[in-house]
């Protein structure tokens, strides 16, 4: 108890004696780096307007650091612009431009090094290397940034956020666009991506590799170079995003690979090339999705099991299902088809007779790419008819036992 008393008391001590610094003209201090070195734990260092290029900016104390209408920290193609080297720190109102570049220390806007606690909301990235970069951090939040970049190949950018071996973290609100990846997790977990937009991205939207026990809810994830991977996960939860029109021979709304236990719920998957690539993907939940107007809804490869796809509407998809094996280990049911053709004699929306979503087509195109050069030609018409007639020619256990007649409300 005496410890902790004498703990509250040095809190408010500090409090007490916490002091704002201004910078810029005609304040406490001309340049930022002056006004750092004068400042101690809990003071607030405001920043007024002006073009401030003192190199590398290091933050080694616990304060909050503050723009006034967002003054600019210039890296001049150099330096890594702030650097957080400190607990308890908050970053907010900033423009942050041209920081320098490095493939060995991946120089960025701002980078957090070793740090918990620490806030970064509010700024303008603009043309850096890396955005906002996290390594060995906890308790940060990550909100409201617009990260900007104009890279052109993926190994001459970095990521616009990018968190490495970190926990506890949370990334809110923010847009990101034209970096390598857009949202970068590896060694995450605990961790949420909530409301983020990440589009025209180089390589991916979102890239998960190794994060366990994460979550991302409604975001958008648009016209990246190949779309979303979660990669050797677990437990990953992806609720309500969207992710749109990421077109290419080797794109995707999202690939699951090595990804275990994870439940997806009311997610749009809309133009992409293909919805979902799953590849190693086990005990997955597939759950009150929309997939419309893609190339494939669902590429499932002969190393996925015991993964669920219920109460999805499939619409518009030139295929809603392919595979590469004739073993099938996976359970479909309760979904509504826009192909199915039975009926519903007894009107409780649940069709009387099996689907089969898996197309003697579509395992010709997963076997032979060139072949796709013959949809909607007059041989495949004849494969589908023949394939009504004898339903056996594709896996019979690939079906869906009661397919809706309406699609969901969802």
């Amino acid at each position: 108890m005496k410890t902790i008393f004498l703990l509250c008391c040095c809190c408010i001590i500090a409090e007490c004696f916490a002091k704002t610094i201004t910078v810029g003209k005609g304040k406490n201090y001309s340049t930022i780096q002056e006004a750092l070195a004068y400042c101690i734990d809990g003071d607030t260092v405001l920043v007024f307007p002006g073009l401030y290029k003192e190199g590398n900016i290091s933050i080694q104390k616990a304060i909050f650091f503050i723009g006034i209408q967002y003054p600019v920290l210039d890296g001049q193609k150099k330096f890594e612009i702030l650097s957080i080297r400190s607990n308890r720190v908050e970053v907010n109102g900033f423009s942050l431009q041209h920081s320098g570049y490095g493939t060995l220390d991946d120089p960025g806007a701002i980078k957090v090094y070793n740090s918990n606690n620490i806030t970064i909301s509010n700024n303008i990235l603009d043309d850096n290397f890396f955005g906002i970069y996290i390594q060995y951090g906890k308790n940060c939040l990550i909100k409201n940034n617009q990260i900007k970049a104009y890279g052109i190949e993926e190994q001459q950018i970095g990521n616009g956020i990018h968190c490495w071996k970190s926990d506890s973290l949370q990334i809110i609100g923010n847009t990101v666009s034209g970096h390598r990846d857009g949202i970068y997790f590896e060694f995450v977990t605990g961790s949420i991506i909530w409301r983020n937009t990440s589009t025209k991205n180089i390589r991916y939207g979102l890239h998960f590799m190794f994060s366990n026990n994460d979550a991302y809810i409604t975001n958008i994830f648009k016209n990246n170079g190949a779309g979303v991977a979660v990669m050797f996960s677990k437990d990953v939860k992806m609720f309500n995003n969207f992710f749109e029109e990421n077109w290419g021979e080797s794109a995707y709304g999202i690939l699951l690979k090595e990804i275990s236990d994870g439940y997806m719920l009311g997610n749009h998957f809309l133009k992409n090339t293909a919805a979902i690539y799953l590849e190693g993907a086990s005990r997955m939940v597939i759950e009150n999705n929309i997939f419309a107007f893609n190339g494939w809804a669902m590429r499932i490869q002969a190393s996925c099991m015991d993964n669920t796809i219920l109460h999805n509407n499939f619409t518009g998809n030139s295929f809603d299902v392919s595979t590469n094996g004739s073993l099938v280990l996976n359970h479909f049911d309760s979904n509504f088809w826009d192909k199915y053709e039975g009926y519903d004699l007894n009107r409780d929306n649940i069709g009387d007779i099996p689907f089969h979503p898996l197309s003697i087509y579509a395992m010709m195109v997963e076997k032979n790419p060139p072949s796709i050069l013959l949809h909607h030609s007059f041989m495949v018409q004849l494969l589908d008819q023949s394939e009504k007639l004898l339903p056996s020619i594709t896996p019979e256990d690939f079906v869906d036992l009661h397919p809706l007649m309406h699609p969901l409300p969802l």
